[in-house]
């Protein structure tokens, strides 16, 4: 082994031996080679909302909305990438740790179960698993840890969204996962994923037995959450449309919100989507459904969204979307539900958004968006001046400014 000129001259002083300073080499450079393959990424996302009218208590129940977002600037998240992706040798590992900063890292509510009760934190674990490849078949790929869900057209990461608010399709679905997911590609155009995890709910280490949820309720010790989806991607051969996906999952388990609800606790989530390319190569349409069925709870929630884009140049585009939403279970709970009126106030909602997207500078994305949420149920379901008052409107408007630097 070649030492620099440093380790040669305390070896001859004897301040260190030749072998230990082998051993120390030998250990920093198993380090450096480790973490040459490790990449830092990640991103600051930032906001300016102005909301239409008076009374900004009630918005509408979509995932990252709160009154505290409304008539003024904000801070949504920091993001911080840690990974090391998979290579193309046989038995490859490699990880991934996603940190969030900021106040949306409290919705996500990855909390461990042994670390509730502490109050928000601004600080979250999205994500944080161990990449591990099979070389059986084309390859199997696992996560082991905690990952993001399966199902959703929308990502939780909202530089991957074609809009700045998310659906309440994307709401209502499972956010994260403690367990293992393995997923196999057929062939580019086929590929499957089935997994296994503690629960339905984003915290980590929870079980569906008493004592380590926060419904209190007491399943079996081995009941466990089950997911699987299928992925379909059309090839070169079918001339324009190659390139579109089809993408169908469940997700079944225990859910904190089913149980709170009233119901056994169980819970399945069902998804289907598409994208769609079209003979405009820079046009493209999508389309979700999400069903959510909370076991012994009167009633589901279902939305539909329909969702275009619209690449005019390189730097802008223009993004909508068009959502129904069916809460006959109460999932979103509207404020001013009574035992009269058991669901919600709005059961039934429409949501219409357009965003323009405009990449002036380097790394950053730039977004001006218009939402329109109506009450399609005739009643109250917006607004109010104070925390406790009822809901004053039958429609929410919102037009925001969204700038996210990516790094």
């Amino acid at each position: 082994m070649k030492f620099n000129k440093w380790t040669v001259a305390l070896a001859a002083v004897g301040v260190v031996s030749l072998a230990s300073a082998a051993r120390a080499e030998e250990k920093a450079s198993a380090v450096a080679t480790a973490l040459s393959s490790t990449t830092i990424s990640g991103y600051v996302d930032t906001s300016a909302q102005w909301n239409f009218g008076t009374g900004n208590y009630n918005q509408p129940p979509y995932k990252f909305n709160s009154p505290s977002k409304a008539d003024g600037f904000n801070l949504d998240v920091v993001q911080l990438t840690i990974s090391k992706p998979l290579d193309e040798t046989p038995w490859s590992a490699g990880y991934r740790v996603d940190l969030w900063f900021g106040p949306d890292a409290n919705t996500l509510g990855t909390t461990s179960i042994t670390g509730l009760g502490g109050g928000p934190s601004d600080f979250a674990i999205r994500q944080a698993y161990v990449s591990l490849n099979a070389p059986v078949g084309n390859g199997i790929d696992f996560k082991v840890g905690v990952f993001d869900s399966i199902l959703g057209y929308e990502s939780v990461e909202s530089p991957n969204d074609p809009n700045y608010t998310r659906s309440y399709g994307h709401s209502m679905e499972p956010q994260t996962h403690t367990g293992v997911l393995a997923t196999y590609h057929f062939c580019s155009a086929v590929s499957v994923s089935a997994g296994v995890a503690d629960t339905v709910g984003s915290t980590i280490n929870e079980r569906a037995f008493e004592g380590l949820n926060t419904s209190g309720a007491n399943m079996a010790e081995s009941y466990k959450t089950y997911m699987g989806s299928i992925a379909l991607t059309a090839p070169e051969s079918m001339g324009f449309l190659a390139g579109s996906t089809l993408y169908a999952g469940f997700v079944n388990g225990f859910s904190d919100h089913a149980a709170n609800a009233g119901g056994t606790g169980s819970q399945t989530s069902y998804y289907a989507g598409s994208t769609i390319a079209t003979p405009i190569k820079e046009l493209q349409f999508g389309v979700a459904f999400d069903y959510l069925d909370m076991s012994m709870v009167h009633g589901q929630t279902w939305a539909a969204a329909g969702y275009a884009s619209y690449h005019a140049t390189e730097k802008l585009s223009f993004h909508a979307r068009g959502e129904y939403l069916k809460d006959s279970s109460g999932f979103f709970g509207y404020a001013g539900s009574t035992s009269e009126t058991p669901f919600l106030t709005s059961d039934t909602v429409l949501a219409m958004t357009g965003t323009v997207q405009y990449d002036l500078w380097k790394n950053v994305i730039s977004r001006l968006e218009l939402r329109w949420d109506h009450s399609l149920s005739g009643r109250d379901a917006f607004g109010g001046a104070t925390p406790d008052s009822s809901p004053d409107r039958q429609n929410a408007w919102l037009l925001a400014a969204n700038i996210i630097y990516r790094f």
